[in-house]
């Protein structure tokens, strides 16, 4: 926190205010009385300026005030250029501030000129970029972080970050661990991932939505906010009528026990066939879903057993991937969808459609179907029901719903009746679909088994187990590792692997499911940075340094960053609260991955050129460098921050 900083915005923002005052009471004046369009116009101009400004400043006291740690650089350069772009450009009440990465010039680069010089060119006035970037760099405030400015080309501003900026940024990291940026507000927020079916086993099918849900609930929990994790299960339905009536026919002890889980996927198959081609079969199921809706005893006690054993199935990979998640099916909505549906008819949002009643949304061509013609509810109604609940009775600040691609059309619709409807105000709630492609097979082809079925999602972890088993014994890590650590690296590995190669893949796209790849050891793969991770903690332990002993040294020894691999992989290090913070903006975890494999990559050629122990021609050590195991160390608990988000669990030795 630089206070002095805070002290001349909170100046300026007081002089402003004191100006917008002034001008709107000229404003009141001299609309009573005579004054002239042009100087009505100029006065209202004028305090439109002053008013962009002094939000300018007071978000850049509140910016300033609350920065601790790995602060966000490309918000703290976007304030303070704010600043500048204001004061050098006054006649532009908008104008664009664009603060980017360069990779070639500079540490970070200002874009702002270019587009300036068209908005002035709009109000026919001819100014260079060049000219203004230079008014840009004369109006920039004092601060602690750049070291310094230059204008190269038609007007970028390039710009060099200070080394004690970063060097005590770096240096927080062992007094106050790594902490998430600081953000303006804490919100509550849901988040839908996952989503099985009751009576049908997990699939591959569900692999993305899982991995995916759980990191974006990891990523928003560790910045602070307060995450509640659903897992809108398939519990409820015309689908549990049919198994019903049918295990009444196969399987008459269904209010006493319930069949396993494979027999039920077998059993659900077997009462869709008899649903589409027996007429009576049809009428009984139907029959079936009104008792089980009005909630018969004996068919809640058939239906609960059913959901019990899916639940304990479902709970077996959870565990296996560290998955937290708080089950809520469609049928905790039943008496909230009679009450949406009343709500809906009320206010005349239903429109008869073939015996259907329809809704639309406030834009779009694909309405929902809020009552089948047979007067059943469908998935629409429950998530109405949903979207509702969650806004108006959990009050809720931003819901996002992680399924695939393909149901973007529904939850686009489904955004557009809530709108309508008065549910979804966007000026106080966010609602994201956060989609997702298919995963394939190497084929290229929707990924399923040799004899053409699903691929279940246990069957793809067991795999994975004996694939990075057999990696581990090909590297003969067996013959040192005892066959606990075996076993613990054989896990993280497997289970690692599966979740970072779905990660690591932008997440809109299509992505080919191979072991083969995933567990190669070069590359960005989980294999190569748990490996990377692993032999970076063994420098300190090498130099006899517990992480206790780290925090003491970094109190008295200056982290080195003389040497330029050493600041290079400072300031990658540095950009830490700049990529969770584009992450919240996009939910796109591929992010997270490119800038920890940067990491990894950064550090080995700090490591290839910068000794961190250094032996004589016996093995001996006759050199520590502590300045460059803290850096190392700083590098480690990044990473690990990182991997705890994925959803990686390193291991001490691999």
């Amino acid at each position: 926190m630089d206070l002095n900083n805070i002290k001349q915005y909170a100046k300026e923002a007081d002089e402003a205010e004191i100006q917008v005052n002034l001008l709107k009471q000229q404003l009141e004046i001299l609309k009573a009385g005579t004054a002239t369009d042009p100087e009505l116009t100029k006065l209202q101009a004028e305090n439109t300026k002053l008013k962009h400004r002094l939000a300018i400043l007071n978000k850049a006291i509140m910016a300033q005030s609350e920065e601790k740690g790995l602060q966000s650089i490309l918000k703290t350069l976007h304030n303070l250029f704010a600043r500048a772009i204001t004061n050098a450009c006054p006649d532009i009440p908008e104008a664009p501030i664009d603060i980017a990465l360069s990779a070639k010039f500079g540490d970070y680069q200002c874009n702002s000129a270019m587009p300036i010089a068209n908005l002035y060119k709009q109000l026919g006035k001819k100014i260079s970029p060049r000219e203004i970037s230079t008014k840009i760099l004369e109006n920039l405030p004092a601060n602690n972080l750049i070291e310094k400015l230059e204008i190269a080309g038609p007007g970028f501003i390039n710009i060099f970050l200070k080394k004690q900026f970063v060097l005590q940024a770096i240096s927080s990291i062992f007094n106050e661990g790594v902490q998430p940026p600081a953000l303006k507000q804490k919100k509550k927020i849901l988040v839908d991932f996952s989503s099985p079916n009751i009576a049908k086993e997990m699939h591959v099918g569900h692999l993305r939505s899982t991995i995916i849900g759980e990191s974006v609930c990891r990523l928003l929990e560790y910045l602070g906010h307060e995450v509640l994790r659903i897992n809108h299960v398939g519990d409820w339905g015309t689908q549990f009528g049919m198994l019903l009536a049918h295990l009444q026919d196969k399987f008459p002890d269904y209010t006493i026990k319930s069949p396993p889980i494979s027999d039920l996927q077998g059993f659900y198959k077997e009462s869709k066939k008899r649903f589409d081609e027996d007429e009576d079969f049809k009428k009984r199921a139907y029959a079936c879903v009104v008792k089980l809706q009005s909630f018969d005893k004996d068919h809640i006690k058939g239906w609960k057993l059913i959901c019990d054993v899916s639940r304990k199935e479902f709970q077996k990979i959870y565990d296996r991937l560290d998955i937290k998640v708080t089950e809520r099916g469609e049928s905790f909505y039943q008496t909230r969808m009679e009450k949406i549906v009343k709500e809906l008819k009320a206010g005349g949002y239903l429109e008869e459609d073939e015996g259907r009643k329809i809704m639309w949304g406030d834009y779009g061509n694909v309405p929902l179907t809020i009552i089948k013609s047979d007067g059943g509810f469908t998935y629409d109604t429950s998530d109405m029901a949903a979207i509702k609940h969650r806004l108006e009775e959990e009050k809720v600040d931003w819901i996002i719903y992680v399924t695939d691609g393909g149901q973007a059309t529904h939850f686009y619709t489904l955004f557009g009746c809530a709108r309508k409807a008065g549910i979804l105000n966007e000026q106080i709630h966010r609602v994201d679909h956060v989609g997702f492609g298919v995963v394939l097979g190497e084929d290229k082809k929707k990924f399923k088994t040799r004899s053409g079925d699903t691929v279940r999602l246990i069957d793809l972890l067991d795999e994975g187990l004996k694939r990075s088993l057999d990696k581990l014994k090909e590297k003969e890590r067996d013959k040192v590792l005892t066959s606990q650590e075996l076993q613990k690296a054989q896990e993280s590995i497997a289970y690692g692997c599966i979740k970072y190669s779905d990660l690591s893949h932008n997440r809109n796209h299509e992505y080919v499911f191979s072991f083969d790849k995933m567990l190669e050891d070069k590359g960005n793969t989980a294999v190569y940075l748990l490996y990377a991770f692993t032999r970076i903690r063994s420098i300190a332990r090498n130099a006899n340094f517990t992480s206790e002993q780290l925090k003491e040294l970094a109190k008295t020894n200056k982290i080195s960053l003389e040497h330029e691999k050493e600041w290079k992989l400072a300031k990658v290090l540095v950009r830490f609260s700049d990529v969770l913070l584009k992450i919240t903006e996009d939910l796109c975890l591929h992010h997270l991955c490119e800038y920890v494999y940067e990491i990894a990559t950064t550090f080995t050629e700090f490591y290839d050129a910068c000794y961190c122990i250094e032996k004589d021609s016996s093995g001996d050590v006759v050199k520590i460098h502590v300045g460059r195991i803290l850096l190392a160390e700083a590098a480690a608990m990044i990473m690990e921050r990182c991997f705890d988000i994925l959803g990686l669990k390193p291991v001490s030795k691999m």
